[in-house]
């Protein structure tokens, strides 16, 4: 376990050697879920290291935290605990807020390059100066399902998450891992990955960013999210899969972990 400054233990695995690869969960899900990008990292030379959050998985569940202030000083607190440098760092769905939080709060003095997978980046609320964005009381009635029954919310979705091609072992899987999670931190965790607005954070990025998205996302639909965080980006770049959902780790792990492993070779100048 690592100690955060506010004293949660957060469970994390750290495997292989090389350039490190830090990768941060999709909302719900634990360090359980990169199994296989992980191997890939591990099998091509590089170090994997990923960890569950707080209310995820085995981590503590302090019931608070949800924030991104919060959640990015976990991150810190586990680059330093691991003395990780030059990392390449990816995160998936509403963990892009937790990365680009860490950037604008602690500096880029750790992290070479960031990954984000279907980002719920910039902001998915509905609001005057965003009009693609949800509107409250769908987000609200969605909070509302999640809390009346979870598991039968996570059995509805697991389709529309990894699409046709994730088998029914994976997406049960999936289901599973999500299950360990405690439901009042993902209830406020949803809340602050729907309606923190990451515009200005994201202008003041200046490291290499790779956007990985399929256009068939129906979680964080592509034009709002991906193509929105790479128009505000400096010099990011957007990798589109064709027909892909939102579970890319479910529905391309393959092709996911060497398109990453790509990725996390190339220079930081690159």
């Amino acid at each position: 376990m690592i100690r955060t400054r506010d004293g949660v233990a957060l469970f994390h695995r750290d495997i292989g050697q090389g350039p490190p690869v830090l990768f941060l969960a999709s909302w719900s899900l634990p360090s359980d879920s990169w199994f296989p990008q992980m191997q890939a990292m591990v099998t091509a030379g590089l170090r994997a290291v990923a960890y569950d959050r707080r209310g995820h998985g085995r981590s503590d569940d302090p019931g608070r935290g949800w924030d991104y202030d919060t959640l990015a000083d976990d991150l810190a607190d586990v680059l330093a605990a691991r003395d990780l440098r030059g990392v390449t760092l990816v995160a998936m769905s509403g963990a892009a807020g937790e990365a680009v939080r860490y950037l604008t709060r602690h500096g880029r003095g750790r992290v070479a390059r960031l990954a984000l997978l279907g980002p719920a980046t910039p902001l998915l609320a509905h609001r005057p100066d965003n009009p693609q964005g949800i509107p409250a009381e769908a987000l609200q009635a969605l909070r509302a399902e999640l809390e009346r029954d979870f598991p039968l919310w996570l059995a509805r979705n697991a389709r529309d998450f990894g699409g046709p091609n994730a088998s029914e072992t994976m997406l049960d899987w999936i289901c599973s891992l999500a299950r360990q999670a405690s439901l009042p931190f993902l209830l406020g965790f949803h809340r602050s990955l729907a309606e923190t607005d990451f515009r200005e954070e994201l202008r003041r990025l200046d490291l290499p960013v790779l956007v990985i998205q399929g256009d068939a996302d129906a979680t964080c639909p592509i034009n709002p999210t991906g193509r929105a965080t790479v128009a505000l980006v400096p010099g990011a770049r957007l990798l589109v899969y064709p027909g892909a959902p939102h579970g890319l780790i479910a529905s391309d792990p393959a092709r996911l972990a060497a398109d990453l492993l790509a990725f996390a070779r190339v220079s930081p100048a690159g």
